[in-house]
């Protein structure tokens, strides 16, 4: 099953399933029905209304309160690449937060800000949280996540650099894309290792697999849960492999027209365009 937001009508946002083909979507229940018990939302056969794909608008599954945290730096030949060649792999992961504003879907088009000479592209795996966690094991907290989807943590380099915080960089508009959802049950452990590629117009630029990270999703949302309580429909980005453009010699960016697409084993393909910085003004 491929769980993803939808609107109609600039209504309300609504939790679907959709087929197969991506022709038409399924309704489960309004965005806060859905994450008030997402487990049983997701055990059930969906039946709801059934609507065309192309009837309704699709926006990310996700609460506008909810709370967007990122782990920096999670696959050690990630670590060795760039700026960050030589340092140590630090006990205790890299945490920086996006807000829900940043978030987007599969198919929107990805502004170049107008200070940067390009974006970089960072593929990864999105895990969401589907029940409260507070002082966690990391045993609790992995069984809490409810789904898994790709997500492309596309960043402006120029704007993370300006400062030693990266929020800046990785707050860009549209620039947090979400693959459609899917539940943890079918996805499986991500420590057994699922492939994650990233292809810029068709050629490769990461290769990575899941079992690489240094910091788990279960060791992660544990350490989160100490310090404040992570509530269900929050959200974990995993971290992206090794192959970021801007460790490249010359340094790779993504520009208007460059066509960007994250695929992760069972997860899915999530392709986006890259457009010019007036793309924000319109």
């Amino acid at each position: 099953m491929r769980i993803v937001g939808i609107r109609r009508n600039d209504g309300p946002v609504e939790v679907a399933a959709l087929s197969e083909d991506g022709a038409q979507v399924t309704v489960l229940a309004g965005l806060e029905e859905f994450w008030a018990d997402a487990s049983r939302q997701l055990s059930r056969t969906p039946d709801g209304e059934t609507l065309p794909a192309g009837d309704v608008e699709f926006v990310p599954p996700v609460l506008p309160g909810a709370r967007v945290v990122c782990i920096g730096l999670n696959y050690l030949k990630h670590v060795a690449e760039g700026s960050f060649a030589g340092q140590d792999v630090p006990e205790h992961p890299t945490l920086f937060a996006r807000w829900t504003q940043s978030l987007t879907v599969g198919g929107a088009r990805v502004p170049v800000p107008a200070d940067e000479d390009g974006l970089d592209w960072e593929g990864e795996v999105m895990a969401y949280v589907g029940a409260p966690l507070v002082d966690a094991t990391p045993d609790e907290a992995l069984a809490a996540v409810v789904g898994y989807s790709t997500f492309n943590d596309v960043t402006s380099r120029r704007a993370q650099k300006l400062t030693s915080q990266w929020i800046l960089g990785k707050n860009g508009d549209n620039s947090g894309p979400l693959g459609p959802m899917v539940p943890a049950s079918e996805v499986g452990d991500l420590r057994d290792g699922l492939r994650v590629q990233t292809r810029v117009n068709g050629e490769t630029v990461q290769d990575g697999r899941t079992d690489e990270m240094v910091y788990t999703v279960g060791d992660t949302l544990s350490l989160i849960s100490r310090t404040f309580t992570l509530r269900p429909g929050d959200l974990l980005a995993t971290g992206t492999p090794s192959g970021v453009g801007y460790a490249r010699t010359p340094p790779w960016l993504l520009q208007p027209g460059d066509v960007v697409e994250v695929e992760v084993d069972r997860l899915g393909v999530l392709r986006n365009t890259v457009v010019g910085n007036d793309a924000r003004r319109a």
